[in-house]
């Protein structure tokens, strides 16, 4: 039940994805903003049918293929069950739940029946085109149960509806604190949906009825809110000082290495109210702060109630929103002056108790646990397609094809089938990116990735169909390239044959603000803070590798060694903006020659920093040292030396 509650929630992720268009449409078309009616029509023709939107999407997340048969037998299923049951009973209105059920019954008849076969002269009505008409004969006769059984059920919602709505502050913080603590299982989906969407009634100015505490409050009734608001002080001003008491109580040599991951995942959680990236790095390495951080958003939500504010969001508490719907508020300026307090408690408390209790929050663990920060793909490989590569070793991590059983995700983690829990490596998935690992059961587990999970767990699927080949072998990290006898063993370059790619500031790779460089955990090297815009080739070679979005450039010298230069930190996420490729796969390049040409202030305003690691990913046997380090001009014999 536990594992069909969490698909459930995960589905519900692809209808409340809607929501953010939804908002923003209907705000702006509002008189107080652009006073333009077809875009507020165009925003309420989601808003206004989010039950069947709904439906289709909790069918098409339960779908074992995620094939849009499935979301067709939603659609039908939602259409067969509201004509049908008005017959019975004119005032029934299951709202969201229509959607919901729908949905549910749909994906489960297409995962049942969508390979049916039948004899030949019946052919044509096999497979996955049974799935619609199955699905309108089962709607038909849940439709004729739910016309006699629905009304008492309602009811009884209403009533716990009304309950909630009417407790106060207690049951506004009772909600707050519930909602963050059933966040690491997913199951919080479910009661967002609740309350987010039945909860309450409100009649707008045409006589439409609404549900919901979102739709009630984008509709402007002067009632709802009061489960929304106090989001506000937690996501923009709670979770990000939080992230500085933990960098704060970071060890003094991990700072920099953790200090970018934090500043990132911070400003997000500010700007768009999006807060898993920050609670997924401590809920883990520490659960009594997560503990604490859901006793503290339930608190936030009772302030809020007791300051009668009332604010609300389209899709998250963040600035976007809170500015976006400040006309519709009630006292938002209060909500800024409760942040601040909120900001100054969640430092102290998270610093205070991460020092006194040595809590191993990032940056603090310890040595041997090699802990990857941050939710890049970057990371898991050096080569032309690093998602593909990160879920080979993925795959592998996870015990291999063989004890993978079902690859399926939300918002930003893994949930898998597997034969075997135990047979998973914890390590070696950190190893890869992952930032933790839930083990549900014996045979589910969660694997914590981060918001490029969608296009990992795609590639996985594809892996995992095919048997997970080795990917090319310059797509791949090796983890072993350390290990002595590696692949680069008795391969040197030497001082005289290296030039620095680019003017700028040498630095130790130590001190370079991203964990994976930093640690060495791709190679020996160093790092250049760069005032030049030309990457230029350090050594005599050949181009073996460019990432797609070329930020990066894999050389290999004429005496084997591997040179990996990687402009920029998470410049990956500009997808190819503000970099100029000169050279292309497999050219012979000289010391010197213009390898890739950089857009400095388009690359400087975008990316969390142009840092720019020089890392030679297959060093095994020989001991790099870096020579010098500050202000340096283009030069030769004097950067490196190789023992």
């Amino acid at each position: 039940m536990f594992n069909f509650l969490q698909r459930i929630g995960k589905s519900l992720m692809f209808p409340i994805a809607t929501l953010p268009a939804a908002a923003l449409l209907l705000r702006f078309g509002q008189d107080d903003l652009l006073g333009i009616p077809f875009l507020s029509a165009a925003g309420a023709g989601i808003i206004d049918n989010l039950a069947i939107i709904f439906a289709i999407g909790i069918a098409f997340g339960l779908a074992h293929d995620s094939n849009g048969g499935a979301a067709l037998a939603g659609a039908i299923a939602y259409l067969v069950l509201t004509s049908a049951i008005v017959t019975i009973n004119e005032s029934i209105n299951m709202g969201v739940f229509a959607g919901i059920l729908s949905g549910i019954v749909g994906g489960l008849l297409y995962n049942k029946f969508y390979n049916v076969k039948f004899p030949a002269w019946l052919a044509f009505f096999g497979g996955r085109r049974f799935v619609p008409i199955v699905t309108a004969a089962a709607m038909t006769v849940l439709a004729g149960v739910l016309g006699y059984a629905w009304p008492p059920i309602q009811q009884g919602i209403d009533a716990a509806g009304d309950w909630i709505l009417n407790a106060g502050m207690f049951g506004v913080g009772a909600y707050g604190f519930l909602n963050r603590l059933l966040l690491p299982t997913g199951l919080h989906h479910v009661i967002n949906t609740i309350v987010w969407f039945d909860f309450g009634t409100f009649t707008d100015a045409s006589g439409e009825v609404v549900r919901g505490e979102i739709n009630r409050f984008l509709k402007g009734d002067p009632t709802a809110g009061p489960f929304l608001s106090g989001f506000f002080p937690i996501m923009m001003f709670g979770l990000p000082a939080a992230c500085l008491a933990m960098y704060m109580a970071a060890k003094k040599e991990r700072k920099a290495a953790v200090g970018g991951m934090l500043f990132s995942i911070a400003f997000t959680s500010f700007l768009t109210g999006i807060t898993e990236p920050i609670e997924f790095s401590f809920m883990f390495l520490s659960p009594i702060l997560y503990v604490v951080h859901a006793l503290l958003t339930g608190v936030a939500m009772m302030v809020a109630f007791a300051f009668d504010i009332r604010h609300g969001f389209g899709f998250s508490a963040g600035a976007i929103d809170y500015v976006l719907n400040f006309g519709l508020a009630e006292n938002p300026l209060m909500l800024l002056v409760i942040g601040l307090f909120t900001s100054v408690i969640y430092f102290a408390i998270f610093y205070l108790l991460i020092i006194k209790l040595d809590l191993k929050t990032p940056g603090r663990e310890d040595e041997d646990e090699e802990m990857v920060e941050g939710d890049s793909t970057e990371h898991a490989a050096a080569g032309r397609d690093e998602t593909d590569a990160r879920a080979y070793q993925t795959i592998a991590a996870l015990g291999g094809t063989d004890n993978i059983v079902a690859v399926d995700y939300c918002t930003t983690r893994l949930r898998l089938t597997v034969k075997d829990a135990d047979r998973v490596d914890e390590r070696e998935l950190k190893r890869t990116g992952a930032r933790g690992l839930m083990r549900i059961n014996k045979t589910n587990i969660q694997v914590v990735i981060g918001t490029a999970v969608e296009f990992l767990a795609d590639a996985m699927k594809k892996r995992i169909a095919n048997g997970n080949p080795a990917p090319d072998q310059r797509d791949a990290i090796d983890f072993d390239a350390a290990a002595p006898g590696g692949k680069a063993a008795g391969k040197e370059i030497l001082p005289e044959d290296f030039l620095m790619p680019v003017d700028g500031k040498i630095i130790p790779l130590s001190e370079v603000p991203d964990e994976v460089f930093a640690q060495g955990m791709m190679g020996p090297g160093f790092a250049i803070v760069p005032s030049g815009n030309t990457i230029h080739s350090p050594v005599d070679g050949k181009v073996v590798s460019i990432f797609p979005t070329k930020h990066a450039i894999g050389l290999e010298t004429d005496t084997g060694v591997e040179v990996l230069i990687h402009f920029g930190l998470d410049t990956v996420h500009l997808g190819g903006q503000g970099f100029d490729l000169l050279v292309k796969d497999g050219q012979l390049v000289q010391r010197g020659d213009a390898l890739l040409k950089v857009d400095m202030d388009y690359v400087g305003a975008k990316a969390p920093s142009t840092v720019t690691p020089v890392v030679f990913t297959n060093l095994t046997d020989q001991k790099l040292e870096v020579l010098k380090t500050g202000n340096q001009r283009q030069g030769t014999g004097s950067i490196i030396k190789v023992q």
